[in-house]
């Protein structure tokens, strides 16, 4: 493989900072915490990490919210410290990825700070700013994804502001050719400091049209959506106007030939639109963003027929473009409570959940803890700190679950600080620790740093093409091919054990990692939550 292509096939080991290590005992983690088990990291068998924001930020939405672009908040360390971790992964061989928010920043921002006070100000024109309607409601019907309208007034100007996200948010306005300039420049602040890539953020969202249109209503019965609920007026709405705009696209191409400027550079964009597949094939070209990934698997839906819908239906969209795949994030519940079955068993399907997302066409983003078996995490509601989860509680218990303190220990705070950290770790997690499982083989971590050392050495199943195979629902089967290689990949999903007759391939491969299926003459016999890998004939 071309080393410029080193993205294409990889497995991108996601690192929320402040959940990781705390190294200075205020109960977050923090950069020198990532360096401090980057060896961890790369022992996996992992080919990148994503750091998610460690950016100035007054933390409104945990780093999401920034207020200096390129410098380090001292809650997790400085300019200095993540040179030092960026220097060590690429030691250690590790690819570095970053988050980037391009369409919004902090309302602590100094932009925001000068645009908010007149109409005629430098930074007047920075921010999307509208009137209010004669009746002084705000300009149009837009909404926030974290519940409510998207404007907010501000008596200084007189006029709404628009925020996509929390009123501490304020959206930049990307019509603006100085906003546009600007946030090009700040992406090469980083690639010139040396790292790998950019994990672009909501990247659906910079542009909003220009008219500021209603968008049209959405019929009950279509009220869902990839990253919210029915009960969010956010699903009420077709979100036509405030995003997914055509003028992203000039926008993409204009990253891409800055990121063509670093011949290791790479991108990743995060896609939730009306249809996301959609979007992402029109994203993801040559002249575009090299990977995207939306929210398709990142739902509740477990079924072999989901799995196969969605990928089959992004390879019609986008044959020769590269998608990225993924089962858990810090903004969704973990995959292994999402996905449980009636009968589950959380070490035999973690196994399994691993190998299938690194069995499919495209490249990988795990998220830590995902080598553990880590289930959600119950935080009561007097411990939340997202304020999307206490907008929406109890319905929505918010995205805490999923970002608790990663346990390094079964000690009381999981050897993750020396004080109580910023969200409980439950004894659940504390069970599963790297330190209880790094010594026994049949752990989850050790089967799954297992089955990617063993995926490396598969063409197939890192850069090659794939193709369906019709079998019974609970059941996903595939073929992926390359350079001589064909496998024929088997997951059983149902909670049942599955055998499929006349099986049609070579004698099993034998795979680390997922339970194993056995050939019984020629009978392939599949034990809930197994998978099965052979050479095809």
């Amino acid at each position: 493989m071309r080393e410029q292509h080193w993205w294409r096939g990889a497995v991108i080991y996601q690192i929320y900072p402040r959940s990781f290590l705390d190294t200075d005992g205020n109960g977050v983690g923090d950069l020198p915490g990532i360096l401090a088990r980057l060896d961890y990291v790369a022992a996996l068998g992992v080919d990148a990490i994503w750091i998610a924001p460690f950016f100035t930020s007054p933390m409104a939405d945990f780093g999401y919210d920034i207020a200096d672009f390129r410098d380090v908040d001292p809650l997790f360390g400085t300019l200095a410290d993540f040179d030092r971790v960026l220097e060590k992964a690429h030691a250690l061989g590790l690819k570095v990825i970053i988050d980037q928010v391009l369409g919004h920043c902090s309302i602590e921002h100094p932009w925001f700070r000068e645009s908010r006070q007149s109409r005629d100000n430098p930074k007047a024109d920075w921010f999307v700013w509208a009137d209010a309607k004669p009746d002084g409601t705000p300009p149009n019907n837009w909404l926030s994804i974290f519940g409510g309208v998207a404007w907010t007034w501000e008596p200084r100007r007189g006029q709404y502001y628009l925020h996509n996200f929390l009123s501490s948010q304020p959206e930049l306005n990307f019509h603006n050719p100085d906003v546009y300039a600007v946030q090009l420049d700040n992406l090469k602040f980083w690639l010139d400091r040396g790292v790998d890539g950019f994990r672009l953020d909501s990247i659906n969202f910079p542009y909003h049209d220009a008219l500021l249109r209603d968008n049209p209503p959405k019929p009950a019965e279509l009220r869902t959506g990839r990253g919210f609920s029915p009960d969010n007026p956010y699903a009420f709405q077709y979100h036509i106007y405030n995003n997914t705009r055509p003028e992203n696209l000039g926008l993409l191409e204009d990253v891409r030939a800055l990121l063509d400027r670093y011949p290791q550079a790479t991108s990743l964009g995060e896609i939730s639109s009306e249809d996301s597949l959609a979007t992402t094939a029109e994203y993801v070209t040559d002249q575009r963003l090299h990977m995207g990934y939306s929210f398709e698997l990142l739902t509740d839906e477990r079924s072999a027929a989901h799995i196969r819908q969605t990928v089959e239906a992004l390879e019609a969209k986008m044959p020769r473009g590269w998608p990225c795949w993924a089962i858990s994030n810090h903004d969704v519940p973990r995959a292994v409570t999402r996905w449980r079955g009636e009968a589950a068993d959380d070490d035999a399907l973690a196994r399994q959940l691993v190998a299938l997302v690194c069995s499919l066409r495209g490249s990988v983003c795990l998220y830590q803890g995902e080598e553990l078996g880590l289930p959600e995490a119950e935080v009561p509601f007097e411990a939340l700190c997202d304020p999307y989860g206490k907008a929406f509680w109890p319905n929505f218990k918010g995205r805490d679950g999923c970002r608790t303190p990663m346990p390094w220990t079964a000690d009381a705070d999981a050897g993750f600080s020396t004080v109580p950290p910023w969200l409980p770790v439950p004894q659940t997690h504390r069970q599963r620790s790297v330190a209880t499982q790094d010594p026994d083989p049949a752990s989850v971590l050790n089967a799954i740093r297992a089955f990617l050392r063993w995926r490396k050495a598969q063409p197939a199943l890192v850069h090659g093409s794939i193709r369906f195979i019709d079998v019974p629902e609970g059941v996903l089967a595939f073929e992926r091919e390359a350079a001589g290689q064909r496998l024929r990949v088997v997951f059983n999903l149902s909670d049942a054990v599955f055998e499929w007759r006349d099986f049609g391939a070579a004698a099993l491969l034998d795979v680390p990692g997922p339970a194993p299926g056995v050939l019984d003459g020629t009978t392939l016999v599949l034990p809930r939550h197994g998978a099965a890998f052979a050479l095809a004939g």
